[in-house]
Parts: structure tokens; C-alpha cells; sequence
């Protein structure tokens, strides 16, 4: 099995870097909820709500947003417009090793 570190940032600044699989198919949101991080997923991945909203900390240069994933953004709070992105879009790949996301905080 093929592993990635990925550190995450939860909402009260707690820092953890994870192991992640790059062969399952997973995506961030997936991953988050493995570790049992608050992350709802309503929507199941499908980019139709923002409860897996995170912002990108470090500079990996990840797949450019679908049209979808920006029109949820635009109706999400705690949009940063630099580093916002939905966990359910971005997939877990080789690429992704040294990530670090910080949960956005709960619209709640």
C-alpha cells in the first residue's frame, strides 16, 4: 500500500500529520472522516455542500476546481479565496505527500 503524510490542523489549531492511502481512492473528506475528524460529508463527495470545507496551507499545486466545487465555495462561510478548497474534491494521490489542511470552521 502506498502512503502519503498529511498534516491536518484541526478547528482548535491542534496539528497531526496522518498516514493516508493513495491506493483506495479516497479524497480528503474521506480521509478526515477515517481520522474522525467533525467533517459532516453530507452530500457523500459530491461537491453539493461545504461541510468539508478546508484551506490548503502549503503550497501543493493541486487540481484546478470544477465549476461545482466553486459555486458551493461562493455560498460557504469562512471562504479564504486563496486557500479555501471542498475536502471532497481534492483525491488523495503521490502528489499530496506533505499537505497541510486546516479545518474551516463550522458554520454552526
Amino acid at each position: 500500500m502506498d502512503i502519503v503524510n498529511i498534516t491536518v490542523i484541526d478547528r482548535e489549531g491542534e496539528e497531526k500529520t496522518l498516514e493516508a492511502p493513495t491506493d483506495m481512492n479516497m479524497n480528503l473528506m474521506e480521509f478526515f472522516k477515517s481520522y474522525e475528524y467533525p467533517v459532516e460529508g453530507t452530500c457523500g463527495g459530491m461537491a453539493l455542500c461545504s461541510t468539508c470545507h478546508c484551506y490548503v496551507e502549503s503550497e501543493h499545486d493541486l487540481p484546478e476546481m470544477g465549476e461545482d466545487e466553486e459555486d458551493m465555495l461562493d455560498q460557504a462561510f469562512f471562504v479564504d479565496d486563496e486557500k479555501s478548497r471542498l475536502g471532497c474534491q481534492i483525491a488523495i494521490t503521490p502528489e499530496l505527500d506533505g499537505l497541510i489542511v486546516k479545518l474551516a470552521p463550522s458554520a454552526e
